[in-house]
């Protein structure tokens, strides 16, 4: 098997990565609007590209500590592919670090303790630089509800042009 390429971000102390296949975009300081009656975890809705997104506070998500609004200055739009459709959807992110290219032997399971956040999240683990990058498996970070709720969006700015 061949390389991947996977774009590394921070959140806290704790590194992530994600296929870049599945990062569309990173965007910097963008206006979140609030929306009523969202699930917690769901900071609010952007427009990208003339399209709604909900934004997801993934902080929130992987029950990490939370932080003042302003220090979530970067999001990160993800395009998901499951069975059905595609899906885009935006995730907050402390600051976006490096696009790295990982050997699949790099990859090692994640042990299920020690870790705050749900690790069906989590697809492995690599080393770099003394540091340990969890891995992403982006289709489980973003439950059904939450591309439902894309689903509902996007129905309803549709509605709205």
């Amino acid at each position: 098997m061949e390389k991947s390429t996977y774009l590394t971000f921070v959140l806290g102390k704790e590194y992530f990565a994600v296929n870049v296949d599945q990062v569309l975009e990173v965007l910097q300081h963008q206006q979140i609007t609030k929306v009523p009656k969202t699930p917690e975890h769901i900071l609010g809705i952007i427009n990208f590209r003339g399209d709604i997104l909900p934004v997801v506070d993934t902080r929130k998500k992987f029950n990490l500590e939370l932080q003042d609004d302003n220090q979530r200055s970067i999001t990160i739009v993800f395009d998901i592919h499951n069975e059905e459709q595609r899906v885009l959807i935006a995730a907050t992110a402390d600051a976006v670090k490096d696009v790295i290219e990982v050997e699949p032997d790099e990859i090692k399971p994640v042990p299920e303790m020690g870790i705050s956040y749900n690790t069906k999240f989590i697809s492995g683990a690599i080393r770099r630089d003394e540091v340990f990058i969890m891995m992403l498996n982006v289709e489980k970070v973003f439950s059904v509800g939450d591309l439902a709720l894309v689903q509902q969006l996007s129905e309803s700015s549709a509605l709205m042009e």
